[in-house]
């Protein structure tokens, strides 16, 4: 906690810096610190794409350039920035017609189908996460891969708190399922 108060610490001195006229030195330092964990969260939400988590990543940093008078230091910078990167995956499907690459639609929280997919995906931990709704699969990345508390994954998904501790409950729920139906069955003879 200690180490996570001190880097939150380091954010809110560098956006005091980056905000000043001559605070671009400041914001490039911000990009540098938080711009793996932009891409990781946008690769994962875009189901692997690095160029287009790339691309969005561009748009996440250039926006939260435009946009740094309006952080109002509420939250941690990094949360407020993953907010704006949520915000530009969404714009993003928004675009596509509310469809991820993969065709999964944005508000696919019970895909119809066989949940078992074929067996080239073998034991597939992201395929598995495909399958999951948007809702879950980001409630999950935030709470679970990115350890953020639930209360800070409820800003930056913009969705009240219990909604985030559903998605995460039917999320793991659903992964459970999903992984034991990949398990080799076994014969009990």
């Amino acid at each position: 906690m200690a180490d996570s108060d001190a880097q939150a610490r380091i954010d809110a001195a560098l956006v005091l810096r980056a905000a000043q006229p001559d605070g671009a030195q400041a914001f490039e330092q911000l990009v540098r610190r938080h711009q793996g964990l932009v891409r990781v969260q946008l690769r994962r939400l875009l189901g692997d794409d690095p160029a287009l988590a790339d691309d969005l990543a561009q748009e996440v940093f250039l926006l939260a350039w435009r946009k740094l008078d309006q952080f109002r230091g509420e939250s941690r910078f990094g949360t407020w920035l993953y907010r704006i990167a949520y915000s530009c995956f969404l714009q993003h499907l928004r675009g596509r017609g509310g469809r991820l690459p993969n065709g999964q639609a944005l508000d696919n929280d019970d895909a119809p189908g066989d949940d078992r997919p074929g067996p080239e995906w073998g034991l597939d931990l992201e395929a598995a996460l495909r399958r999951l709704s948007i809702n879950q699969r980001a409630a999950l990345l935030y709470c679970v891969q990115l350890e953020f508390t639930h209360e800070e994954a409820a800003v930056v998904l913009d969705m009240p708190l219990g909604s985030v501790k559903t998605h995460v409950a039917r999320g793991k729920a659903k992964l459970r399922q999903l992984l034991q139906d990949w398990a080799p069955e076994t014969s009990h003879d």
